[in-house]
């Protein structure tokens, strides 16, 4: 079982254009209405590989108890608090003329302190059926900076993988307690080691700055541009496919699942970041984002480059 633990879900709508145009009428050719965020992808894509998921976190209103509804229709488990705040509405445009994405976000809203103490337990209950725990995204505001920090420590404590793909005050709280893996995208690593990075002999030095600092291996992504691994010994860079995307969105959400799917069969981590790539290529070929094809996943494993530096 993966648990996969997230504060801020959201009730997602892509809206597809002919011609996206602003300050104008826009009438889409297509509308697709679902649910996302960060930990929902990385459960909706587990879910897909084949194996058994536990989404948590919080929900709020109406689009809470939707939310609840269809991730029981893909039989994937939940253990969410109930909140005052309704979750929230975020929507992806997509302009076919020109291929540009458009991602129009709500912010979350703060929850009550208790509601993170009863998240907590939630999560202490499940940590025992665990064979990993994956933890993504932002906080809602005013949420405590070390959670994620306090979740990597309990289930280190009971010899289970964790993976924190976070950034800013939480991703480094996190790695006072050894998180198992970090993936941070590279603006998220410049982010955390305070400067900029402009060449892979940079990124790399970043990581063994990370590992120095806690993270067991780190994994950092790059969008359409190549991955980078390491495992405290060895780096590895993993090409992704080329793909004709139709939403990028959610993507790095699918790394994360087929990394995690992948390091719980105990493969080395580069090959676990081909799954990883893979995942998120195929993630790219549908409108909503967490949606893929295993079969996809599968081609596309076969067209990873992944070269050991």
């Amino acid at each position: 079982m993966i648990l996969c633990i997230g504060t801020t879900p959201a009730a997602q709508r892509v809206m597809v254009f002919a011609k996206l145009e602003i300050d104008a009428v826009n009438r889409a050719l297509e509308t697709q209405e679902g649910f996302a965020g960060k930990s929902i992808n990385v459960a909706k894509v587990l879910a897909s590989l084949g194996q058994r998921a536990v989404a948590t976190g919080f929900a709020g209103g109406e689009r809470g108890r939707e939310l609840l509804r269809a991730l029981a229709s893909r039989q994937i488990e939940t253990g969410f608090v109930t909140v005052r705040p309704p979750t929230r509405q975020c929507a992806t445009l997509l302009d076919r003329s020109t291929g540009a994405v458009t991602e129009l976000v709500e912010e979350s809203r703060a929850v009550a302190p208790s509601d993170f103490e009863a998240l907590e337990t939630i999560i202490h209950k499940r940590l025992a059926n665990c064979d990993a725990v994956v933890m993504s995204g932002s906080l809602t505001p005013g949420g405590p900076v070390d959670f994620y920090e306090r979740v990597t420590s309990a289930a280190n404590g009971l010899g289970i993988l964790t993976i924190v793909d976070a950034q800013g005050p939480p991703l480094i709280e996190a790695l006072k307690a050894q998180p198992g893996v970090v993936k941070p995208n590279r603006r998220e690593l410049a982010a955390t080691v305070q400067r900029s990075l402009s060449n892979e002999e940079e990124l790399i030095e970043a990581m063994h700055e990370v590992r120095r600092r806690g993270a067991r291996q780190v994994v950092v992504t790059a969008g359409e541009a190549a991955t980078l691994a390491f495992d405290g010994q060895e780096v590895w860079r993993i090409h992704s496919p080329r793909i004709k995307a139709i939403n990028p969105i959610g993507s790095g959400d699918a790394f994360t699942a087929g990394l995690v799917w992948r390091l719980t069969q105990k493969e080395k981590l580069g090959e676990a970041c081909r799954w990883g790539a893979a995942a998120g290529a195929a993630n790219a070929l549908s409108a909503m984002p967490g949606e893929l094809n295993r079969n996809d996943v599968e081609r596309l494993s076969a067209e990873i480059k992944v070269e050991r530096l």
